[in-house]
């Protein structure tokens, strides 16, 4: 199944049944008055949240949703039906905008979550609502209202506890392979992962958690090259982002040169993201004797100044991996009981609202380059219009 992590769809709710226009026709009874019931409401729009589902692959083929409109009046007092609510399954972490206003409407995280998002219009009202003293054979009625009408943006963030950082061939997938039941490809040449990949990580009974894999990022990926930071937008939602870097890189590059454009590339798109708690794991140690590789990590953190706890493992061979997972899984406990003892506070909610803004801008502005590139406004580094069949960018 292909993977989409990005869709634009429109939803339309029902509109509201029209009141009726009638009087009450009996024999033996004359000028039985009105009777005409109010029409039904239209149905309204629900977003509802479904852990089974893992992309948004499904709205590339139906964009559009329409509510039932609410059935009209009738006579005997009679009130129509209303209109059946439509209920849109999306994957967890699904975050709504709407594509007009670039407003942010919400997101769907916990299973069977319910947002309603277009709500279906008010009934008609039937002439016996303006009966009166006065008024005695009412010929008034009331229309039913349009149900709302939006045009939405979806970006799904996939839920992970930890996210995997690094240059392609830096030993993403290699790793997620290792530590659980996940199979991501596994090559030796760049971009082997063209889709995130998530995994399941089990120590043992009720000690688990889940491990993000996506694409590599290479120099110039803010600015679309390679495939782009369209991706990044998967660690927005984890407690810990883990940097690998290949101590022993097969095209000759230096392990502090590679950190850093990681680590650029993640600023450039988002502040917030970057200011992640993150992990430093050297990998490969399996190309050199062990001694060598220790001395290597201890050059390359003296050289990068790092502060960040660091780990040497060999995703082949298995060597640290088993301590890298459990400190994983103590530093995610421990997080817990920290959350569970104290309230959540303000800034990490501002962090929380910044990171989407962000992720959302970013987005945004792909969209417009995008834009521009099929309008031929926007020109290659050689001068000459791009073309928009050529360029590597992911089309949501």
């Amino acid at each position: 199944m292909k993977f989409i992590d990005e869709a634009s769809i429109k939803v339309e709710a029902g509109k509201g049944g029209n009141g009726c226009l009638s009087f009450r026709r009996e024999k033996y009874i004359e000028r039985g008055g009105p009777d005409g019931g109010d029409g039904g409401d239209g149905g309204n729009v629900y977003f509802v949240g479904d852990e089974a589902l893992n992309t948004l692959v499904d709205f590339r083929f139906r964009p559009q949703y329409h509510a039932q409109t609410g059935e009209g009046g009738r006579g005997k007092d009679q009130t129509g039906a209303g209109g059946e609510d439509v209920y849109i399954r999306i994957p967890l972490g699904t975050t709504i905008f709407d594509d007009d206003t670039e407003e942010f409407i919400g997101e769907v995280s916990k299973v069977d979550e319910t947002m309603l998002i277009a709500r279906g219009g008010y009934h008609g009202l039937g002439n016996v609502r303006f009966k009166s003293s006065t008024n005695r054979a009412p010929r008034q009625t009331t229309p039913g209202a349009p149900g709302e009408v939006r045009n939405l943006r979806l970006e799904l963030k996939l839920i992970a506890d930890i996210g995997l950082l690094g240059l392609p061939n830096a030993g993403k997938s290699t790793l997620i392979r290792a530590v659980s039941a996940a199979r991501p490809k596994v090559a030796d040449y760049p971009f082997t992962t063209l889709v995130p990949n998530l995994g399941v990580v089990r120590l043992g009974d009720y000690r688990s958690f889940v491990i993000a894999d996506i694409p590599g990022l290479i120099e110039g990926a803010a600015g679309g090259a390679g495939l782009g930071v369209q991706f990044l937008k998967h660690l927005s939602r984890t407690r810990l982002l883990l940097h690998l870097v290949d101590i022993a890189p097969i095209d000759g590059s230096h392990p502090v040169d590679n950190f850093r454009v990681i680590e650029d590339e993640l600023k450039k798109y988002s502040e917030g993201i970057a200011a992640k708690v993150r992990w430093i794991v050297f990998t490969k140690s399996d190309l050199m004797p062990v001694d060598e590789a220790r001395e290597k990590v201890k050059e390359i953190s003296s050289e990068l100044g790092l502060t960040y706890p660091q780990y040497l493992i060999s995703a082949i061979t298995g060597e640290g991996t088993q301590a890298l997972t459990f400190a994983i899984a103590q530093y995610l406990e421990a997080l817990a009981e920290r959350e569970e003892a104290e309230e959540p506070d303000a800034p990490e909610s501002d962090q929380e609202d910044k990171i989407r803004e962000e992720v959302h801008q970013h987005s945004l502005d792909l969209r417009a380059e995008r834009l521009l590139r099929r309008q031929g406004k926007v020109d290659d580094d050689d001068g000459n219009d791009s073309d928009p069949d050529i360029q590597v960018h992911y089309e949501p």
